[in-house]
């Protein structure tokens, strides 16, 4: 069993210049439209209610948030260190086009040249699973990840739909990830994957 044991909010970069020093490989960026369950996400993985804040206002995040975490292998007492780097959504449009521009400026930039970044989940509404600003992002995480970074796909909100619906999902997006924040269903199958991935020093396929 993997848990994080310890996390806590470290500061926050407008851009990747200002993001803070680290000498290790060992950052996991989580990606997502707005309003798609991402800082409830890193709560629940955190165990914490407020290690993230959630908005009610989609786009209101303009920052990339950095947290530093601990996750420990219960089997056989191994703590991982690692940064949990929380982007801000992409797509919304009720912000100014003068700042979207900025905001998709700098993320793309964040993306290509931060070295430090061994993981990037890319979460999904489970409920809007095809549509074409998550294409586009999953395309440009495809083309700009290094031999020694690693993709998972990752569904949100599955349970907000129906065993039919779901299982066309699965079908449809056989290597992703099913999660539930309410349910907690899939959690423990992410900090597996991400404590596993840290873990890592071959390059492999995407997860």
């Amino acid at each position: 069993m993997i848990e994080i044991v310890d996390s806590t909010f470290v500061t926050s970069a407008p851009n990747v210049a200002l993001s803070p020093e680290n000498a290790l490989h060992n950052e996991v960026v989580f990606m997502a439209r707005s309003n798609v369950g991402k800082s409830s996400l890193l709560n629940t993985l955190s165990g914490r209610k407020s290690l993230a804040k959630v908005s009610g206002t989609p786009g209101k995040t303009r920052l990339i948030n950095y947290f530093k975490v601990t996750l420990l292998n219960r089997e056989n007492s191994r703590k991982q260190e690692a940064f949990f780097v929380d982007l801000p959504g992409f797509g919304y449009a009720k912000v100014s086009k003068s700042i979207k521009k900025e905001w998709e400026k700098n993320l793309t930039q964040f993306i290509a040249q931060r070295s430090q970044i061994k993981l990037f989940i890319h979460l999904r509404d489970a409920r809007h699973p095809d549509l074409e600003i998550d294409a586009s992002v999953d395309d440009f995480l495809q083309e700009s990840c290094r031999e020694d970074q690693y993709i998972v796909q990752v569904f949100t909100k599955i349970d907000k739909l129906n065993q039919k619906e779901l299982n066309r999902l699965k079908n449809a997006y056989p290597n992703a990830l099913m999660i539930s924040n309410s349910k907690k269903k899939g959690i423990g199958q992410l900090l597996h994957i991400i404590y596993e991935t840290l873990l890592m020093e071959q390059p492999h396929d995407t997860l």
